[in-house]
């Protein structure tokens, strides 16, 4: 992801635009090498460091007609990015640590680092995402423990963008899908996991009437635009 920042920064936005919207293209009909590589676009654009570089993107996909790399970064209509909530506001969802006060963030943040297992069960239902931030990092830290935070509803918004940032978890199939299939998961994250989903996932996503639109519409396009699944039949008859 380094590599493909340092290259996106050393050539001109024209440029960058055709050569991720060639990898697009060649991941939606499930090329290895572009999909291999769309792993490492979409992670950049779950870090969102820089926001007004990705809306000059989208600037240029529209004038352009990048048609591949506009899927990717398919946002809904009548919404926007909301800003998130200040982390910490509502300290009254900070779960019950049984020290008879509530918790500073720093004292969260530090048993999360090295939690024992009842502690765990506490901070995986912490509200602040520094929290569960250092909470994934943790190599105590299984699976299944983050597919039921993923999972979870209802959930926010700001947790599951932090599943969505971490790289040890994002690239699980089982944690992807949760993420995805979470209702209130943010349409700028999900989004572009899509591409990373192979057709029975994008189905899955298609046939959801809970998620919005814009998902459901995304699963759609990239379903129709994958390349037929070949049966023993077919390859016969190839041969």
């Amino acid at each position: 992801m380094g590599y493909l920042r340092s290259e996106i920064q050393s050539h001109p936005l024209a440029k960058v635009a055709r050569a991720l919207d060639e990898v697009c293209a060649g991941a939606e009909q499930a090329e290895a090498d572009a999909r291999e590589l769309l792993i490492a676009v979409v992670d950049l654009l779950a870090e969102g460091v820089d926001v007004p570089f990705f809306q000059r993107l989208r600037d240029e996909v529209a004038s352009s007609s990048l048609l591949s790399l506009g899927r990717l970064l398919r946002r809904p209509i009548t919404t926007s990015m909301r800003p998130p909530a200040p982390p910490g506001s509502d300290n009254s969802r900070v779960p019950d640590y049984g020290t008879g006060r509530t918790l500073t963030l720093g004292e969260r943040k530090a048993l999360a680092r090295r939690p024992t297992r009842k502690a765990m069960e506490k901070l995986f239902a912490d509200p602040h995402p520094v929290v569960i931030r250092t909470l994934l990092a943790n190599p105590k830290v299984v699976e299944d423990d983050v597919i039921r935070l993923a999972a979870r509803r209802p959930n926010q918004p700001e947790v599951l963008a932090e599943i969505a940032r971490s790289p040890r978890w994002s690239h699980r199939v089982r944690v992807r899908m949760a993420v995805v299939l979470n209702p209130v998961s943010p349409p700028e994250l999900a989004v572009p996991l899509l591409a990373l989903l192979v057709r029975p996932e994008l189905k899955l996503v298609a046939d959801a009437a809970y998620l919005a639109p814009v998902l459901r519409v995304a699963a759609r396009d990239l379903l129709a635009r994958r390349p037929p699944v070949r049966t023993a039949t077919a390859k016969v008859r190839l041969q």
